[in-house]
């Protein structure tokens, strides 16, 4: 079995430096880039399996790349940032980010969270899964391998990456209970720990964007535990 190749994007030279070569020592295949321009060359010598990218970088940064990279791609994506505010958590999580880690980081909690993260994705590629057909409640339909939410009237409406996996999560556990903590794993949208109120904002969005004119979200929420969503789920 091939090793996970993982792209870095740090324009700092020796933490760029210091960090493939901690990656390679665990087993990894790093190409290293410095900005857009070297990512995008990465990209070309071959498949990647998770991208590391630092949110600060001349010309266009993190969040600019994140955005262009869902446009093409689910490949895993964790940033890593000077700012650890809860504020870029969410934007990181908005964009569909799989992972946030501050700087400073020791090796070790590094590797935990990449590790983490292709766990938590090739478990969701795994043939057989939920997410890998159809689903239906309330008159809406999910399509997985397109990532695409019909509302009742056929309209296509738009997720972020994150509201889409939160979505399947949810799917996955119809009129269950789900704590906070659990559903951040669930949904591989983990940023932050279990305290970090970001799952919270994405709940919401996703709230709103599955309300009708007549019918609110199926989304309920257990005061001091979670959610659950509260329909009834077909598979096609």
């Amino acid at each position: 079995m091939t090793a996970p190749s993982i792209v870095i994007v740090e324009d700092d030279p020796p933490l760029r430096m210091l960090t493939a070569r901690a990656l390679q020592e665990h087993g990894y295949i790093v190409r290293p880039a410095s900005s857009a321009a070297e990512m995008w060359v990465a990209f070309e010598g071959g498949p990647v399996d998770l991208v590391l990218l630092d949110i600060m970088l001349p010309g266009t940064d993190g969040i600019d790349l994140c955005r262009q990279i869902r446009r093409k791609s689910e490949v895993p994506i964790i940033f890593i940032s000077a700012r650890g505010s809860e504020a870029d958590r969410v934007i990181g999580l908005e964009l569909g980010a799989d992972d946030y880690l501050a700087k400073p980081f020791g090796t070790r909690e590094l590797i935990a969270r990449i590790r983490a993260v292709l766990r938590r994705v090739g478990s969701e590629r795994q043939p057989g899964d939920f997410r890998e057909s159809e689903a239906h409640f309330d008159g809406w339909s999910v399509n997985f391998p397109r990532r695409e939410l019909r509302s009742p009237s056929g309209a296509v409406v738009e997720l972020t990456g994150a509201e889409f996996d939160l979505l399947g999560s949810f799917l996955s556990h119809p009129q269950r209970v789900i704590a906070r903590e659990r559903l951040i794993e669930l949904s591989r949208t983990r940023l932050g720990d279990s305290s970090d109120r970001s799952v919270d904002v994405l709940v919401s969005r996703l709230r709103r964007k599955l309300s009708t004119g007549t019918r609110p979200a199926p989304i309920t929420t257990v005061r001091g535990i979670g959610y659950m969503f509260n329909a009834e789920v077909s598979r096609a």
